[in-house]
Order: structure tokens, then C-alpha cells, then sequence
């Protein structure tokens, strides 16, 4: 192999390493998502529970605020995940664009 060729092999090796910890960042991403989506089911668990030691309209001034609340952390968490989801998709598509076009890196990479 020239000395350019094991350049260019190189620069193709960083750039797929580069996507890869990319794609590690979203993967992470998405699972702070997943974890901000659990929060707000285990609330409304833990308030059904325990739903025969008070009366709604009691404690609505409560838990209005916390529906509120609730709905936000589902609404970013699904944003989180969303997007984490999109990302992966287009980082999987630029890994492909580098194998397709440097046929060394092909062989290491499904």
C-alpha cells in the first residue's frame, strides 16, 4: 500500500470511530429518555396505591400541578428518545456512506 492510501484508510478509521462514539452519545441519550419516561409512571403507580387514603377533590390544588409535571417529563422524554432514535438512524447511514466508499473498512464493519 502507498502512503497515501494508508492515509486515507486512517482517515476513514477516525471518522467511523468518531460516528461510533456518536452513536454511543445517543445510545445514552435514549436511555436517560427511557429513565425521564419511568418517572412519571411510577408517580401515578404510587398515587393510584395509595388513592384510599385521600379524596381527590381534597388535594386536587396538588395534583393538578403534578399532572402538569408529569405531562412535561413524558413529553421530554419521548422528545429524548425520539430523537436519540433519529440520530441512530442517521449515523448508521454515514458508517454505510464511509464503507461504501472505502472498501477496506467494509470488511471490519456489518
Amino acid at each position: 500500500m502507498s502512503d497515501d492510501t494508508t492515509k486515507i484508510n486512517s482517515i476513514a478509521i477516525n471518522e467511523v470511530q468518531l460516528i461510533l462514539a456518536e452513536k454511543r452519545t445517543s445510545l445514552a441519550l435514549m436511555r436517560t429518555g427511557i429513565a425521564v419516561l419511568a418517572l412519571p409512571l411510577s408517580v401515578i403507580s404510587f398515587l393510584i396505591a395509595t388513592s384510599k387514603h385521600y379524596h381527590i377533590p381534597d388535594v386536587l390544588h396538588l395534583i393538578i400541578p403534578l399532572g402538569v409535571l408529569n405531562l412535561v417529563l413524558i413529553v421530554l422524554g419521548a422528545f429524548l428518545v425520539i430523537r436519540s432514535i433519529i440520530r441512530l438512524k442517521q449515523y448508521d447511514h454515514f458508517i454505510n456512506e464511509i464503507k461504501r466508499k472505502h472498501s477496506v473498512i467494509g470488511e471490519f464493519i456489518k
